[in-house]
């Protein structure tokens, strides 16, 4: 990888990372804390898809997918967002590679399996509640048993199965959207 590698990595990382954050803020809200899921990969599959015409060595996908993980983790969202990042972040890029870092299809798949890691920040809400609450008391209890009903664990593969989804759907938003810069880098 070169250097404008890298910072085409920074850059749209962080471009990724204030859509996350401004998507998040609706979280506060109780009701819309599941459409975190349902958001962030749609609205994220543009710049993604943006990021995917630079991508010709593998690597970079990897990297951005673990920068978000990473970036989770220093927000307080435990380390299950960074190990589910690092695995679907690697998925993705050999989704990518397999198409020659070429395919429209495959970035679009690329994408869904991406989106992966926004399903994981759900992780300790499911399966560590007790704990995850307990740093989150400033909430209200309003706000806690809220959240606790509308996201029971049986919730939990449909958040991932939702993230896909909605990152195959922001995918395809982002791909047409960003037409031109396909056929510009030779991925029609």
């Amino acid at each position: 990888m070169k250097g404008k590698d890298l910072i085409n990595i920074g850059i749209f990382s962080a471009i990724y990372f204030v859509i996350v954050f401004i998507v998040a803020m609706l979280g506060f809200i109780p009701v819309f804390l599941p459409l975190l899921a349902v958001l962030v990969p749609i609205l994220g599959g543009i710049p993604f898809m943006l990021f995917l015409t630079r991508v010709k060595k593998f690597g970079m996908i990897w990297i951005m997918s673990a920068i978000m993980g990473l970036l989770m983790l220093l927000t307080g969202m435990s380390w299950p967002p960074l190990a589910v990042s690092v695995v679907s972040g690697l998925i993705a890029e050999l989704v990518y590679k397999s198409g020659n870092y070429q395919s429209a299809s495959k970035a679009v798949l690329t994408n869904g399996v991406f989106s992966l890691w926004v399903a994981a920040n759900y992780l300790p809400l499911f399966f560590a509640a007790e704990k995850y609450w307990s740093t989150r008391q400033n909430f209200g209890q309003d706000y806690i048993d809220t959240v606790t009903k509308l996201m029971p664990t049986w919730m939990c593969p449909v958040m991932f199965i939702v993230a896909f989804v909605c990152g195959i759907l922001g995918g395809l938003l982002g791909r047409a959207l960003l037409k031109k810069h396909f056929e510009k880098a030779g991925i029609a």
